[in-house]
């Protein structure tokens, strides 16, 4: 049994899995509101469900990229809990996630040559990003992209991609005419994407080192300028 912890992009999500399977779950796309309703949450699935954080067989984390703040609730939670009952840390891709949760969506429509997009949104036309094959096999290692009606030009002659993602969802008018690239809208990162590749992850006792974790951020955090009198 793992509990999943997803805070990387604006929804906060909390899934308890058993056996690779999601037996509750608890999310919110509210925005920003991770430390508010993380515990919550938590506390909310533990229950619904009867389990007892003992019976848990590890923690497991979106790792990123993508929130600085929203990594750092979701990571700072997940090793609190590991260090309070003594259990290992799974740390899982956020975009790996994604593209096993757009999987469950359209695996009636994918076909061999076809490839998965999870998008992160990065601000203004960037975003960050990786592609995934039709059997969920990393081809393109993540990144941040500006993207513009030229992307991807060479993979869509050969390929049809399907992009998903807070990323993507801008992008529907860049590529509104193109056939080779199709939008999943209103797509959001959840918990519940995590369970096969935390099950696997616990399998093969891929943990990684609660100490010294830190969440994938891809870009270096940039402070703002305060703009509170007396704070500049």
């Amino acid at each position: 049994m793992i509990l999943c912890l997803e805070t990387a992009t604006p929804t906060c999500s909390i899934a308890l899995v058993d056996k690779g399977k999601v037996i509750s779950i608890r999310e919110s796309h509210d925005g920003q509101n991770h430390a508010e309703k993380i515990t919550v949450f938590i506390d909310e699935v533990m229950k619904e469900t009867g389990a007892c954080y003992s019976q848990l067989d590890a923690i497991a984390v979106s790792k990123g990229p993508g929130s600085y703040t929203g990594l750092r609730i979701g990571v700072s939670t997940a090793k609190g809990l590991c260090y309070a009952i003594d259990r290992p840390l799974i740390a899982t891709d956020t975009l790996h996630a994604m593209a096993y949760g757009a999987a469950a969506i359209i695996a009636d429509k994918i076909k061999e040559n076809d490839l998965y997009c999870p998008m992160i949104d990065a601000r203004r036309m960037e975003v960050y990003t990786a592609i995934f094959d039709s059997k969920l096999i990393k081809i393109k290692d993540t990144e941040a992209v500006i993207i513009d009606e030229h992307s991807f030009s060479e993979l869509r002659k050969e390929h049809h991609l399907y992009l998903m993602g807070d990323g993507a969802d801008k992008l529907g008018d860049i590529f509104s005419n193109n056939d080779s690239i199709s939008v999943i809208k209103n797509f959001h990162c959840s918990a519940g994407h995590q369970a096969q590749l935390a099950t696997e992850a616990l399998k093969n006792k891929c943990f990684v080192d609660v100490a010294y974790f830190e969440p994938y951020y891809l870009k270096d955090f940039v402070p703002g300028i305060p703009t509170v009198k007396g704070l500049k």
